[in-house]
């Protein structure tokens, strides 16, 4: 939340400018960003009418918490209303949306979308839904709100347009918590107001809404637990229901007697620990228990609410950032999963966060103290970025320095369900992350590894096959900007052949998918992904472009500081030379081993391309 006002409050300031500079200092020691002029301009423009409406509907003693915060989001709603019901007597709160739209339609594009004259970007949520999915998400995660349904309400308020401004907008209105009013229905909304708010103080509803422990609720636990469960058949086999069984026994344990157990799985790439972490969700639900999934990695977060939250917003809500819990209650919840643990910082603070928000607090102390038995999955071979301290070693000391009792489950030897153990094995032992030195590949069976001589081989090889496929490549050409034509430049090249990287971001660009879909979204293929959004995905059939930061020097595997372009590697005093070592080593074992059916290879370093021929006793992929 960034200001705690009333309305008569509001209104009593001397100077507006005052009041309206102060909400932006807010924002900037609340966020750590200054605020946009548009932001500026819809406080200065929309508080003081809704202050004025809320005196003349005679609730000047409401609490207007602007800005507000949903828990665990970065989201934010324009003003929450916070006092008594006037029937009931009980805590009441509308949301409300403001908005200073003078003209709105809906799209032909989509069931809640609208265009906005005048609005750079496109189709917008309607403002109706906006806030009723506010007012969902608030009942779902607040425990204050548990089992009162009836305690939140919703409005959207066009206060500059008229009815006929924003024909066939109204139709879209669902409930209590998606009313829509316009200048036009002044009256009607104050009206609505005034039937949910009563004239007297609501600092005490305000300060229970703010200090609402926050978790799932049970009515959205057992909603989850349909959509995964049954949407979602999982078959967990060997040490995958070992840890399964773990982590419930744990959990029941903990509630029993009232202590803490760390579960700490670890697995490459293949061995299901995010099956293992959607069917924990699922029974956890099923059974009442109050849990969440996080991760490091926003391509692995969006694609998660994409997939096993399709359709469903409450679903989605249920996949969270490592930086979600900075604010978390102790034991909030009973089981908080980790997936793709290795991705874990230093701190959820960054360059962006205020000095005030600097509390020097690690980011696992955060994920071990939100939940009673937190779970970390985990490969310790993908750390790919300076400041990620996701290590088996890294968690279990500092558990034991809490006092808290750690179990292990290791999936490496027992399970990988695509893929191949013996190419995974080669893998680790070529780049030096295995002991033993690098081995001859002689084939299997169920796996097929070739090498290419140029890169126009490894992409028809990929083209020609069935099935998923995706090029990847180490971070050693500049990633530019897309044109302002949405196209993507080719900053990819090697010889006469060039490609893209994939979309940096997290809006689509043309044809071309966001960033975190790059390795699920079909017209993927053609892009180059990086170690960034390939890390936690697989496909059948993996291109890999060894770029010329890996090498070959008196038989042995080195690395190349000055080839590589990534941004997180630029400087020595943050990364040291043998750190970058290491860290190009697990991105290209992170790359090498996305493929299930089959691996091709392209080096661009010639004498690398001879070293690995020499090690592979395989054909060279065929040229027509």
């Amino acid at each position: 939340m960034v200001m705690r006002t009333t309305a008569e409050s509001l209104l009593a300031s001397p100077l507006e400018t005052t009041l309206i500079e102060a909400i932006a200092e807010n924002v900037r020691a609340s966020t750590g960003r200054r605020p946009s002029p548009s932001e500026v301009k819809s406080w200065q423009r929309s508080l003081p009418v809704l202050a004025h409406d809320l005196l003349d509907a005679g609730l000047g003693r409401v609490e207007m918490l602007v800005e507000y915060k949903l828990p665990l989001t970065s989201r934010r709603a324009d003003v929450v209303l916070a006092g008594v019901h006037p029937r009931t007597g009980e805590d009441s709160y509308v949301v409300v949306e403001l908005k200073q739209w003078s003209r709105a339609e809906p799209s032909e594009s989509g069931e809640h979308l609208v265009i906005v004259d005048g609005m750079p970007g496109g189709e917008m949520l309607h403002p109706a839904e906006q806030v009723r999915r506010y007012c969902e998400y608030m009942c779902d995660f607040l425990g204050v709100l548990s089992g009162k349904p009836n305690a939140v309400y919703g409005a959207a308020y066009l206060h500059n347009a008229m009815d006929l401004d924003i024909d066939g907008l109204s139709e879209l209105v669902r409930d209590e918590r998606s009313r829509l009013f316009t200048k036009q229905r002044r009256g009607e909304f104050l009206r609505y107001l005034s039937e949910r708010l009563s004239d007297k103080p609501g600092a005490d509803a305000a300060d229970r809404l703010l200090s609402s422990p926050v978790a799932p609720s049970k009515q959205l636990m057992a909603y989850a637990s349909k959509e995964i469960r049954e949407r979602e058949q999982f078959t967990l086999l060997d040490e995958q229901q070992v840890a399964y069984e773990l982590v419930m026994g744990a959990v029941d344990r903990a509630r029993r007697a009232d202590f803490k157990q760390v579960v700490v799985v670890t697995g490459g790439p293949g061995s299901g620990k995010s099956v293992i972490a959607l069917s924990l969700l699922g029974e956890l639900y099923r059974q009442g228990r109050s849990a969440l999934h996080a991760t490091g990695s926003q391509s692995f977060t969006q694609t998660m609410r994409r997939y096993p939250g399709r359709g469903s917003t409450r679903i989605k809500n249920l996949f969270k950032y490592f930086n979600s819990f900075t604010d978390a209650e102790q034991n909030g919840m009973d089981v908080l999963i980790c997936d793709e643990a290795h991705r874990i910082r230093e701190t959820s603070t960054n360059r962006f966060t205020p000095a005030a928000k600097r509390t020097g607090r690690s980011q696992l102390d955060e994920l071990l103290s939100t939940a009673r038995v937190p779970v970390f999955l985990l490969d310790q071979h993908q750390v790919v970025r300076p400041g990620e301290l996701g290590t088996v070693a890294g968690i279990e000391d500092y558990a034991r320095t809490k006092g808290y009792d750690v179990r292990f489950v290791s999936l490496d030897e027992q399970f990988r369900c695509g893929g191949s153990r013996k190419y995974e094995q080669w893998v680790l032992r070529l780049l030096g992350l295995a002991d033993g030195g690098p081995m001859e590949w002689d084939g299997d069976d169920a796996f097929e590894v070739q090498l290419a001589d140029s890169p126009q081989e490894l992409e028809a090889f990929l083209s020609a096959k069935p099935g998923t496929a995706r090029m990847t490549a180490g971070y050693c050409w500049p990633w530019s900007e897309p044109r302002s034509d949405d196209t993507l430049v080719d900053d990819v090249v090697i010889g006469d052949w060039a490609r893209p990287w994939n979309v940096k971001k997290d809006r689509a660009v043309g044809d071309y998918p966001p960033s975190m879909l790059w390795a699920s979204e079909p017209n993927g293929f053609g892009q180059v992904g990086c170690v960034y959004t390939a890390q936690g995905f697989e496909y059948d059939w993996n291109g890999v472009i060894l770029g010329p930061d890996l090498t070959v020097q008196d038989g042995q595997l080195v690395t190349v500081r000055s080839e590589n372009k990534d941004p997180a590697f630029k400087s020595r005093k943050s990364v040291s030379d043998s750190d970058f070592d290491q860290l190009v080593r697990n991105v290209y074992k992170v790359l090498l081993t996305r493929g299930m059916r089959g691996t091709v290879i392209y080096a661009v370093n010639p004498a690398l391309r001879e070293y690995l021929a020499n090690l592979m006793r395989v054909p060279r992929v065929q040229r027509d």
